[in-house]
């Protein structure tokens, strides 16, 4: 991790609502620190549809151009796993650092309740970005 930027992946079962905003926000607002990558257990055909929508709004970012659901085998390997509270249990992912940032998964909710995760996200993301950068991790 010391030469390079570490790689960072957001992990969740389905890989189409939580760590798809984790993965659009780590690149939006982290990019310079570290390389973000999202990806589940299993996959679904597309990203959530409320996630992306809100996320266009907010951020102007459409995930849907720049990202697509993933399995775990489809990312390289990485420095840092971030789960994202699925209340599963997590296959081992080789790593220097893993954290839980116990989400409640807001799909089939309010765009109220998005925009609260959308946001927490964020704030996780740049408190990340703050910890690689004064190397508390």
């Amino acid at each position: 991790m010391k030469n390079n930027k570490p790689k960072v992946a957001f992990i969740c079962v389905h890989n189409s609502c939580r760590s798809q905003i984790a993965e659009a926000l780590g690149k939006h607002l982290a990019s310079d620190i570290f390389e973000s990558y999202s990806a589940g257990t299993e996959i679904k055909s597309k990203i959530n549809q409320d996630a992306v929508r809100l996320m266009k709004v907010k951020y102007n970012i459409d995930m849907e151009e720049t990202q697509c659901s993933k399995l775990l085998s489809d990312i390289p390997p990485v420095d840092i796993v971030i789960t994202m509270g699925c209340n599963v249990s997590c296959p081992a992912l080789p790593c220097t650092l893993r954290e839980d940032w116990g989400l409640e998964d807001p799909t089939g909710k309010s765009d109220e309740d998005f925009l609260e995760i959308i946001t927490e996200i964020h704030c996780n993301i740049l408190n990340l970005r703050k910890r690689i950068i004064e190397n508390i991790l």
